[in-house]
């Protein structure tokens, strides 16, 4: 397929398809038919490989809390009630997205951005996302609105990877805002304020590989496992499992999502900080008297 403009386009194999998907079909039905089927497929997907290390003794050496012990009951008890969450709350939301999205210009159709624009975007939506979560998760700790709403989150001490979006619904929205909302403001900023031109908008291929990685980053952070190759070892100021499943587990301080800087900025990681190293202290004398 070639497009028809001035600089004549030659559609790659993905873009064929993504044309394809649409072509002669409601794009708002499209949309929201592919991002939550994509959206289920990605969170019960990527959880699959910490469940199966569930049953595999060699990992249970990097388990964050191996004293605990899910059960099968714990499992389907949030699987469902996650799934109820999916089509009744999250399943809306996702099919508002288009007309919302379209309505300030983002951009459907191919060619799809260059991945050097998608790159700067998305580590943009990163950061935005991980400012907002903060402080919003922060205030969710609020006593009143912990009792009445958050407190269902932390229901489980050690966490799971599906336990990621088991929550109340306001919780849903709210931190959801700033997954789907910052990409929202980006564009609006960056088309009608600081006009970046065309190539700068949102591109619907781009919001979907951010929701995707974004997923990503939520299963893992409630793993309850830190692996030697885990995204932490590598990225000092990344998060990981390491850091929010402590907040699991004290249901104090570490609020942010994906970056650890708020947290040390702000002083809500210092008994993170201090207890990691009375274990990393624990373990040196373990290994000094074993030898």
């Amino acid at each position: 397929m070639v497009l028809n403009n001035s600089s004549s386009y030659q559609l790659n194999y993905f873009e064929s398809l993504w044309e394809g998907m649409y072509d002669g079909r409601n794009p708002l039905i499209v949309t929201g038919v592919f991002a939550f089927l994509m959206h289920e497929v990605v969170y019960f997907g990527r959880f699959i490989p910490f469940l199966v290390c569930d049953f595999i003794p060699y990992f249970q050496r990097y388990k964050l809390q191996p004293n605990k012990t899910n059960k099968n009951e714990d499992y389907w008890k949030c699987t469902i009630k996650v799934l109820k969450s999916h089509f009744l709350f999250e399943g809306p939301l996702i099919f508002f997205f288009h007309p919302a999205a379209t309505f300030l210009g983002m951009r459907i159709s191919a060619p799809f951005p260059t991945w050097q624009q998608m790159c700067v975007q998305i580590a943009i939506f990163f950061v935005v996302e991980d400012f907002f979560h903060y402080h919003t998760h922060r205030f969710l700790h609020w006593p009143p609105l912990y009792k009445k709403v958050h407190k269902i989150h932390h229901e489980y001490a050690a966490p799971f990877g599906i336990a990621a979006e088991y929550a109340h619904p306001i919780e849903i929205m709210a931190l959801g805002f700033g997954t789907v909302g910052g990409p929202l403001i980006y564009h609006a900023l960056a088309s009608y304020v600081f006009e970046l031109g065309a190539d700068w908008d949102l591109h619907l291929v781009t919001m979907l590989l951010w929701i995707v990685l974004r997923l990503f980053q939520a299963i893992d952070s409630h793993s309850g496992y830190d692996f030697p190759w885990s995204l932490r070892h590598w990225v000092p100021f990344w998060a990981g499992a390491d850091h929010h499943d402590y907040h699991h587990q004290t249901s104090v301080g570490n609020y942010a999502s994906s970056f650890r800087w708020w947290d040390y900025l702000l002083g809500t990681d210092v008994r993170y900080r201090a207890y990691r190293k009375r274990q990393a202290k624990g373990l040196k004398t373990v290994r000094f008297k074993s030898q």
